[in-house]
């Protein structure tokens, strides 16, 4: 995991109640922490200087979470982005992620899904996995030069196309992707949604790499949204906040 330390990360919530109790527990965890009550005010600080992460909440009066995530990935393309927000439409969630967002977290939520959200962002900005060509998760290990997968040191033959699904769903692993982003990164930039072609991948994908696929372990579904690998368990959460 991802040490805090030395991570900066900026708090975007027009709720100075809900800032409060996020910046105590990510201070006391290690992080630094700035706030800013609305888009407009954080687009400023982070034109003043970087941050590693923005917490940026999806319903602000003024300039809205969607469009402020959009300017910051305009002028900020390496800082991660989580959103927060108490809708719990899909449609919002796929907006979110299209406008440029690396993972959300509905309110209200928990301070461990919180972090282990963040950690995930933050070790996939820093992962130099990509360089060397291989991606590992678990028992899983994906060279990706010579195009094999192993699991627990056997080798699992998969298709050119269930390869490619998979590494792209490793390369951006314990980040949600929409069917729209995985049918592009697969298929092409001119691709549509492909929904019944993914359903159709990730079913022989858990055949091939699940100890039980009605009960994945790896290739997690977001409802209506998409997929998301999963590296690793969160672990148990702190109280709901």
């Amino acid at each position: 995991m991802i040490s805090p330390r030395r991570q900066n990360v900026l708090i975007v919530d027009d709720e100075h109640a809900l800032r409060n109790v996020i910046r105590v527990a990510l201070v006391a965890s290690g992080f630094e922490v700035e706030e800013a009550r609305h888009g407009q005010e954080a687009l400023e600080a982070l034109r003043r200087h970087p941050f590693n992460l923005v917490l940026l909440d999806m319903n602000m009066p003024g300039l809205g979470g969607i469009e402020t995530c959009r300017q910051i990935r305009s002028f900020a393309p390496e800082t991660g982005i989580v959103m927060l927000t108490i809708r719990n439409a899909e449609d919002d969630k796929v907006e979110a992620l299209e406008a440029g967002a690396d993972d959300y977290v509905t309110k209200p939520f928990r301070f461990g899904e919180l972090k282990a959200r963040m950690a995930a962002v933050l070790r996939r900005l820093h992962s130099e996995t990509g360089e060397t060509g291989i991606l590992e998760a678990g028992g899983l290990v994906m060279d990706l030069h010579r195009r094999l997968l192993r699991k627990a040191g056997a080798e699992i033959h998969l298709s050119r196309k269930e390869f490619d699904l998979l590494s792209f769903l490793m390369k951006n692993q314990d980040v949600p992707l929409t069917h729209m982003q995985l049918a592009r990164g697969v298929w092409g930039p001119e691709c549509g949604p492909e929904l019944e072609r993914l359903r159709t991948y990730v079913r022989t994908l858990r055949i091939k790499i699940e100890d039980d696929p009605a009960h994945p372990r790896y290739l997690l579904t977001e409802p209506w949204v998409g997929y998301r690998f999963c590296s690793h368990h969160f672990d148990p959460p702190a109280p709901t906040w």
